[in-house]
């Protein structure tokens, strides 16, 4: 069984194409107008296993938020699509991950609460052109399309970029376990509620 999703939204500010295949092999084409996102989508779809297309049109001249903002719109609700009733998950993932100098912790709950707590900093407010306070914001919409509590939290990193690189890999991640089968419950919803 392929868990997938396809999202087509289109606003006054950004025109979005996105499709997701959560039991894919990690393949992507990735096309957002933004360097940086691009190369963090490329990574999330990776580290994932997920196959994810993203195609995004929108108001750069403006800045990067817009686009940012709805692109994890687009992705919490393909997510949320594609695990249906959420029978047979685990439903709970978390990994502390390195890269470089760099130290991320994340854990999620696809408990169907929306709740991200966020502490990671930046030493520098931009990533080229991309500001860094877009990671977060991205992860915000995220989780109130598919609605979990996430956790992520820099725990070492003096370097943006790695520090960025290091919460997508995080993520990724931890999604990878959170929503795959677990064999000794694969008919059951994983809540004593019957409900996600």
């Amino acid at each position: 069984m392929f868990r997938t999703s396809e999202i087509s939204r289109k606003t006054a500010e950004t025109d979005i194409y996105l499709a997701i295949n959560l039991d894919g092999t990690g393949k992507s084409e990735i096309n957002t107008g933004m360097g940086f996102l691009d190369h963090m989508l490329t990574l999330f779809a990776s580290h994932g296993r997920f196959d994810l297309t993203v195609r995004c049109k929108g108001d750069l001249q403006v800045d990067c938020h817009h686009s940012a903002e709805d692109i994890g719109i687009c992705l919490g609700k393909a997510f949320e699509e594609a695990l249906s009733d959420k029978r047979g998950i685990r439903r709970y993932g978390h990994i502390i991950l390195p890269m470089d100098e760099t130290l991320i912790l994340s854990a999620a709950d696809i408990s169907g609460r929306s709740c991200l707590a966020y502490s990671v900093q930046y030493p520098t407010e931009k990533i080229g052109e991309f500001d860094t306070e877009l990671v977060e914001e991205f992860f915000v919409s995220f989780v109130r399309n598919c609605p979990m509590s996430l956790h992520i939290e820099k725990l070492a990193g003096s370097n943006s970029h790695h520090i960025a690189e290091g919460v997508f890999k995080s993520v990724a991640r931890t999604l990878r376990r959170a929503v795959s089968f677990d064999p000794d419950t694969i008919n059951e919803i994983p809540s004593t509620k019957g409900v996600l």
